[in-house]
């Protein structure tokens, strides 16, 4: 969805859902597409970094290809496929996290820097393979359990998520649906993004601190998706995400719960 900011899993269930519901109400109708292509605009605000208490606007931009036959190429899911047996929906892809700058810049940025980052360097982007398995409950319940993998620059570490999306309404025009996670993350991750090394303390001022692996991430948001007409879409979400057990003590956090929010126009064909 976009290649500017790294929605976060309840973020995607939210802002998702809804579209794949259209695609699957547009199949259905008719001669069912060989393809569909999503492409979409809009703006999103999030924190500068996990546990910043600082706020970023970014474009949302991006473009999905999915194939009747589960290939899906995404700015967002990244390369894959995804696939459906009775209830149970299932996906595989190489995907991107991107890095994390030690500097901030100023107005609408990509960066995800911070004065409050000075002296702990920048983390690289990973390659990740990302692996998801759904199960729909009820018609309108789906839980989900993912896993985030790094496959380049490994010391990155990878992450672990359950949650679920449940569709409050959906009557031709008008798609809500509210979503709940919690993730956990490997030693490595929590050290990356969370923990301060000697050599760290030394250039940033911050305390040593060395995180173990547990429970890292929880969230929670709701969209709203209305649609204009068959192929036009307008769909903006609201959400929260606090962070947990060593994550939430480190010295870099400065904010435990923080409110996230995007609004953008899609269109499909």
């Amino acid at each position: 969805m976009t290649t500017t900011m790294k929605l976060s899993p309840v973020v995607l269930a939210t802002v998702l859902l809804p579209l794949c519901a259209t695609a699957q109400a547009q199949s259905s109708a008719a001669a069912a597409p060989t393809s569909t292509v999503v492409v979409q605009a809009g703006v999103a605000v999030s924190t500068r970094y996990s546990g910043s208490d600082e706020r970023m606007v970014v474009p949302l931009l991006g473009v999905e290809y999915a194939h009747a036959s589960g290939f899906f190429a995404s700015t967002q899911r990244g390369l894959g496929y995804a696939g459906t047996v009775g209830g149970l929906s299932y996906s595989a892809a190489l995907g991107y996290r991107g890095e994390r700058k030690e500097k901030k810049t100023h107005g609408l940025s990509f960066s995800s820097g911070s004065r409050y980052l000075r002296g702990m360097g920048d983390v690289k982007g990973s390659a990740t393979a990302n692996l998801a398995l759904s199960y729909a409950v009820m018609e309108q319940l789906e839980i989900q359990v993912a896993t985030e993998q790094a496959i380049s620059n490994r010391g990155n570490g990878s992450l672990y998520s359950i949650g679920a999306a449940a569709t409050l309404l959906a009557d031709g025009k008008n798609t809500v649906v509210l979503s709940a996670s919690a993730n956990a993350a490997d030693k490595k991750y929590m050290q990356t993004y969370h923990g301060v090394t000697a050599a760290q303390s030394a250039r940033s001022g911050y305390a040593v601190y060395t995180p173990t692996a547990g429970m890292h991430l929880a969230e929670a948001g709701v969209s709203w998706q209305y649609k204009l007409s068959t192929e036009w879409s307008v769909i903006g979400m609201v959400g929260a995400q606090t962070l947990l057990g060593d994550a939430k003590k480190s010295p870099l956090t400065r904010r435990t719960t923080s409110p996230v929010g995007a609004v953008f126009v899609s269109y499909s064909y």
